[in-house]
């Protein structure tokens, strides 16, 4: 046996202790009555119950149904001790015990002469008048399961009128006289009317049948408000409410088939007492278990069954009064029972077979039929007109297939954030799944994580995979066309922006510098026959401002492209950058294997990359040594910068530099990744396509 500290503490807590002791002597206090309203019915027999004027209950069976209710309420309130549904239940089950006593006790207290016994009248007043209250029971526990409140709002107040019809109508059969309850005349000198008011009987019953159409009425609001809450709740509560929706469906089905058959007083009996017991059963695995087993399976389940069940027993019945009543022939037993047991077997078979994809639909969705889910998202991909409503399609058709709620696809932009497109309104626990295309995560796809309709089979998996394809299609789509459209506008922006700086430095430093130039030629070709000395002067500011000159075009060039690239090749000046980036303490070293001849943009953006990591490692760090090497293979210049410094924080958000590493990477279709090892440092990778220019 395991100890656990929670028992332990809830062993040593004397809070704990009273309310289990409490528990205990509730229990015993059951099994009691139980045992002494079945020892009393023993000692009566069915022929002196019926030798009455009015016919009374053993007992025992309305002890029976109150022993299993306080039980069911003893195990909710010992698992949840402030379950007010709980303690309703134990209520009701000792009022059903003491009713069930009484009628036992009158049963026993008539089986000889009269007079009876004292006690007796009170007995029988008990059970047949205030026994109406055991009905109150049932919209109490409709109303307040599974939270232990009412509903707020407007449902609030339809709740506790529901509870008030009820309880008028109660109090009615027990101050009212009339014949309700049976024979007013009574037995032995016993009377249902004895302590009800001095009014005419025929008003007793007039007013407690318009009571009585009242307190239907308040049961039907209690059905509406569970139907209610049902609509409204999410994740676990909504769980527990469909235990409760199961029961009732199940005491429908039991009561529908019962209903086309003639039934012994015995079996009505049982059927009753399911028929009550049934939904407190399912209430108490709601609150305690309600994991128990797929409840949503067990629903679409019963309910499949029990209708094609159903429809067989009124088939039967339907044929068997044809051949006889309606054609006059005369069957045996072994007849009918061959012609039930075929009718049976085909009818319920073509019924089931037909039932069964309308149900499954149903609870399920069309997740059985793969093609024309896939097909229909098609369709559908094809009529949208941007990537938006591709997304909305996708979302739709996954929770059309499936016959969930809720379902949300977000695909990343490439600049950041998300583009999202939901369907329905989200539950309180979701779960997400990837959307890959080429291996790489582009999206999410988001879908409850809680119900039958979420749980997956490998089928399922299947059919989700083929729709999580299409998502991941339309998804690519979107991006690509946002990335179409972004990569557009930034040439367009970077073309006009490098215009307008080139403008501006031809105009504001090219434009004055040589006007400068000229004006001092001009200058010193008006002096030189009167002044050569002051001619020559001009000419050397001349010769001065034309070098200035001449270093702006240097510049202007060098942000075109690189010099160095020309004069070097990109190996060479990759070096020559890491000779000037090195120093005490910090070494950088550049490796090449078969770097040739590369394509001009390649290599512009293999030296502004390899530049920018190596800048960073510099910077940021504190690296003792930064490797970096090139290759060429695939058809492609793979790059790698390599340093023994502290690393990335990968909470850290990344920088222009990182961007624009990227992004640079990306223009040209190829792809990088920045990573920090076990072993510590960082590296980062490149791949570059080498296409031949145009």
């Amino acid at each position: 046996m395991t100890v656990t500290a929670r028992t332990i503490a809830s062993a040593t807590n004397p809070a704990d202790r009273r309310r289990q002791l409490r528990l205990g002597l509730l229990a015993t206090v059951g099994v009691v009555v139980f045992a002494a309203t079945v020892l009393l019915a023993a000692q009566v027999s069915r022929a002196q119950r019926e030798s009455y004027g009015m016919s009374l209950s053993p007992g025992w069976d309305s002890g029976l149904n109150g022993l299993v209710l306080l039980a069911l309420g003893l195990v909710v309130l010992w698992r949840l001790p402030r379950q007010v549904v709980g303690r309703v239940m134990v209520v009701f089950g000792l009022f059903w015990l003491l009713v069930g006593f009484c009628d036992a006790y009158d049963a026993w207290a008539l089986r000889d002469a009269p007079p009876p016994p004292a006690g007796a009248q009170l007995a029988l007043w008990f059970s047949g008048r205030f026994g109406s209250f055991l009905l109150v029971g049932v919209p109490l526990l409709l109303l307040l399961y599974p939270t232990g409140r009412f509903l707020g709002g407007a449902w609030g107040v339809v709740s506790r009128l529901a509870v008030a019809a009820v309880v008028l109508w109660a109090t009615a059969v027990v101050l009212l006289p009339g014949s309700l309850n049976g024979d007013p005349t009574g037995a032995a000198g016993l009377s249902y009317d004895a302590g009800t008011l001095r009014v005419d009987p025929r008003v007793g019953d007039a007013v407690t049948g318009v009571l009585g159409v009242l307190a239907i009425c308040g049961g039907l609001a209690s059905v509406a408000v569970v139907w209610r809450r049902h609509r409204r709740s999410t994740g676990l509560e909504r769980r527990r409410i469909r235990w409760l929706l199961w029961a009732a469906t199940a005491v429908v089905v039991l009561f529908v088939a019962a209903s086309l058959v003639p039934l012994s007083t015995r079996a009505q009996d049982v059927l009753f007492a399911v028929g009550v017991l049934l939904p407190a059963v399912a209430v108490t695995i709601g609150l305690v278990q309600p994991d128990l087993v797929g409840v949503d399976e067990l629903l679409s389940g019963t309910l499949l069954n029990g209708v094609a069940a159903t429809a067989v027993v009124g088939v039967d019945l339907a044929v068997l009064a044809l051949l006889t009543d309606g054609l006059g022939l005369q069957l045996d037993q072994r007849t009918v029972v061959v012609l039930v047991l075929g009718l049976g077997a085909m009818v319920y078979l073509g019924l089931r077979h037909l039932l069964v994809g309308r149900v499954r639909r149903l609870v399920f969705g069309t997740r059985d039929d793969p093609y024309d889910a896939v097909a229909g998202l098609a369709s559908r991909l094809e009529s949208a007109a941007d990537a938006r409503g591709q997304l909305a399609a996708v979302a739709d058709a996954v929770a059309r297939a499936f016959g969930v709620r809720y379902v949300r696809v977000e695909v990343d932009r490439p600049g950041g954030g998300r583009l999202t497109a939901t369907h329905g309104s989200e539950p309180a626990v979701v779960r997400s799944l990837p959307v890959t295309f080429r291996e790489a995560t582009i999206g999410r796809l988001v879908l409850p994580r809680d119900g039958v309709r979420a749980r997956l089979s490998s089928r399922d998996e299947a059919l989700l995979g083929d729709l999580v394809r299409q998502a991941a299609l339309a998804a690519r789509s979107a991006r690509l066309t946002e990335e179409l459209q972004d990569s557009r506008e930034r040439l367009v922006l970077a073309r006009e922006e490098e215009r307008r700086r080139i403008r501006r430095d031809l105009h504001d430093g090219l434009g004055p510098a040589l006007s400068g130039v000229v004006f001092r030629l001009e200058t010193a070709r008006l002096v030189l026959s009167e002044d050569p000395d002051a001619a020559s002067r001009s000419l050397e500011v001349a010769a001065t401002q034309v070098q200035d000159v001449v270093a702006d075009v240097r510049r202007l060039v060098h942000d075109l492209r690189p010099p160095a690239l020309d004069d070097l090749g990109l190996v060479g000046a990759l070096r020559q950058q890491a000779t000037s980036l090195s120093g005490p303490g910090f070494a950088v070293r550049v490796e090449a294997d078969g770097v040739d001849a590369l394509p001009a943009a390649v290599e512009v953006a293999a030296y502004r990359v390899v530049g920018e990591a190596v800048t960073n490692v510099a910077r940021h760090a504190r690296a003792t040594r930064c490797d970096v090497r090139l290759q060429v293979a695939d058809d492609e210049l793979h790059l790698r910068v390599r340093d023994d410094g502290i690393g990335v924080d990968p909470a850290a958000v990344a920088g222009v530099g990182l961007v624009s590493l990227r992004e640079r990477v990306a223009e040209l279709g190829g792809t990088a990744e920045v990573v920090c090892p076990p072993e510590g440092g960082t590296v980062v990778r490149a791949r570059l396509p080498l296409r031949s220019p145009p």
